[in-house]
């Protein structure tokens, strides 16, 4: 299992921007970068800066994927027909980690992937405990009946910061999600704004 070395605020300091849009984010009181060069005033970023960026976003967005599994989803985007930016948007919001925190189950996706990992998840009736799961459309996950009361699953709920999605049919009930549609970039209620275009182009240099 991948784990993340770096603080997870600090992802949000260095891109300048509140990628999850959480009221606690530490861009919400400055937008510069982390340490003590964080505030010099930078130039024109080039177009491989642009790409990198762009890529460090979306991969740090998902919390604790590993390098070789996004280029990984990058690799199974660009096999599939259609638009490898929209394919990519696509796998990484199907994995059942993303799944699990889109239907506000936990708080943050960090807390999907642990969440999934101690077996709290069921897909169509069985327990997986893999967070890279892929989820198919028509797949039903569930929160496991113990683990219902969680004060982490009660509180998830509750949250009024963020809004399930329409390719989602969530009964916080009971605690069930079904995955309708693969959802395209324009489906996804990300709190910035993600280029996966830009991703495309940075592995296919």
């Amino acid at each position: 299992m991948s784990k993340r070395h770096a603080a997870k605020y600090k992802i949000d300091r260095r891109m300048g921007q509140n990628i999850w849009g959480r009221p606690k984010s530490p861009v919400n009181r400055r937008e510069y970068g982390p340490g003590q060069h964080g505030q010099r005033r930078k130039g024109k970023m080039s177009d491989f800066g642009t790409q990198l960026r762009a890529k460090q976003k979306l991969k740090g967005y998902y919390g604790s994927i590993s390098e070789r599994q996004f280029r990984g989803y990058y690799a199974e985007a660009v096999r599939m027909k259609g638009d490898s930016g929209e394919n990519l948007i696509g796998l990484l919001e199907c994995r059942l980690d993303a799944v699990v925190y889109r239907a506000k189950f936990v708080p943050t996706v960090f807390a999907a992937r642990q969440f999934v990992n101690h077996g709290h998840v069921t897909v169509n009736g069985r327990k997986v405990n893999i967070p890279s799961y892929s989820v198919k459309p028509g797949d039903v996950v569930a929160v496991k009946e113990a683990s219902k009361q969680m004060l982490l699953v009660l509180e998830a709920v509750g949250l009024a910061e963020r809004d399930v999605p329409d390719y989602l049919e969530t009964d916080h009930t009971r605690m069930t999600a079904k995955l309708a549609r693969i959802p395209t970039l324009i489906d996804v209620p990300y709190a910035v704004q993600m280029e996966p275009n830009l991703v495309v182009e940075f592995y296919s240099r």
